[in-house]
């Protein structure tokens, strides 16, 4: 078999960019070898120490400075071994020995990272500061408006609120940006090559964006806009939050004490994506007839034939998106060199319900989600409805899978003990 290289981090929709220090021309050297690599090539260093050295780091979205922390853990990882910092997963756990394989996760569940992403955090915060004070105090600024060419001299809150009064551009106080002059050089950029700063579209010429910018009332930046978040402080102030869930609490803090009804609250769609195109949709009854029409696939058949409990039904998905990921038929295992291709097989050859047998993905690693954000996943259920499957699950204990000797486990229950005192005392 080829190398599996799923264990890479996907996600359905897109995944967030990482944040990196200021230092962006140093390299990144591996944790456990001499490869190195740039910040650019970040996801290509991840995928080398999941493919080379087996190593996952979790959460890599929320450490504020990669490059630092690389550099930490490259110096404890020489001093001890990598089992003293990274939690062991052991895939293929009921295969022969010599097709198991043992995985390390480095995260915060540690308390020693845990420590080292708040401090990289803390640090960051307050180079931020530090400059947002510089930029403030700096009163050798010196530039020409983006849309009347008139020069500003002193402090660039000059600039920024002549911009928003005479022009009706407003990117916010001055007080809450950072890295001005990039922001601005970023602006300038996008304007040049005559692109809209809001829509992002190019016009053939000045007049015709000028035109556009005004009728559309497009003088403006587009919040969605990831590209903008590092020069607004606001970002820096809590690990993992952007700008709108930090507001988004301000606003609920506010309204706490004036309003306490929610009738008009509204929840916000599911959005699964089906097992095998990228057909969404908002409720699972609408995804459910999408595989069975679409694709002649029907999971309520498969778990009542099968009888799947919910976290079988979750190892079974999980598997599905695995293989369909990896263009490989899960009933074959033949492999194919493209997605369309894989589709194809399992329709024509009528694989589409014909599953391996259960050993085959009825396994802990599939407890892991294939892409981070299946919201498939949230909507599984026990039964088509709680009453049907009320008493399916008396009498039925609940226990770790790795225990099997039930017998044992009921002779030595502390409830037991207790029940033999009480009845000896009476």
């Amino acid at each position: 078999e080829g190398q599996d290289s799923i264990l890479e981090p996907l996600s359905l929709p897109e995944s967030p960019a990482i944040n990196v220090s200021a230092d962006r021309g140093a390299p990144v050297p591996c944790i456990l070898c001499s490869e190195s690599f740039s910040l650019s090539e970040t996801e290509t260093l991840l995928k080398h120490f999941i493919l080379e050295h087996r190593l996952v780091i979790g959460d890599v979205k929320l450490i504020a400075d990669f490059r630092r922390y690389i550099l930490y853990w490259r110096k404890r990882f020489t001093e001890q071994p990598i089992t003293e910092f990274c939690s062991v997963i052991r895939t293929n756990a009921q295969a022969p020995v010599e097709r198991q394989e043992d995985y390390f996760l480095l995260c915060d569940v540690l308390p020693e990272d845990r420590v080292l992403r708040e401090q990289l955090q803390q640090k960051r915060l307050e180079e931020i500061l530090d400059q947002q004070q510089k930029e403030r105090d700096d009163s050798s600024f010196h530039r020409a408006c983006m849309f009347c060419s008139e020069d500003f001299s002193g402090n660039r809150s000059l600039l920024l609120n002549h911009m928003a009064k005479e022009h009706g551009f407003n990117v916010g106080l001055p007080d809450n940006i950072v890295y001005s002059e990039e922001f601005l050089d970023t602006l300038q950029g996008k304007l040049d090559n005559l692109q809209c700063l809001y829509c992002e579209k190019t016009f053939r010429d000045k007049t015709t964006l000028k035109d556009h910018m005004r009728k559309k009332q497009h003088r403006r930046i587009n919040a969605k806009n990831q590209e903008y978040d590092r020069f607004y402080v606001i970002n820096y102030l809590e690990l993992g939050k952007t700008w709108e869930e930090v507001q988004s609490e301000d606003d609920r803090e506010m309204m706490e004490d004036h309003d306490d009804d929610w009738s008009d609250w509204q929840e916000h769609p599911l959005c699964a994506v089906c097992l095998f195109c990228d057909h969404q949709s908002e409720t699972m009854d609408e995804i459910y007839s999408h595989m069975e029409e679409t694709h002649g696939f029907d999971l309520h058949k498969l778990k009542a034939e099968l009888g799947l409990r919910f976290y079988q039904q979750v190892k079974l998905v999980n598997f599905i998106r695995r293989e369909i990921h990896q263009c490989r038929c899960y009933g074959c295992q033949q492999k194919f060199s493209s997605k369309a291709e894989v589709l194809l097989h399992l329709t024509e050859a009528k694989h589409v319900m014909a599953l391996p047998e259960m050993s085959k993905w009825d396994q802990p690693q599939y407890y892991f989600p294939t892409y981070e954000n299946d919201a498939f996943l949230c909507a599984l259920s026990d039964s088509e409805n709680e009453s049907e499957g009320a008493g399916d699950g008396r009498d039925v204990p609940v226990i770790a899978e790795d225990i099997s000797n039930l017998k044992a486990l009921k002779q030595t229950s502390v409830l037991k003990q207790l029940l033999k005192g009480k009845n000896s005392t009476s």
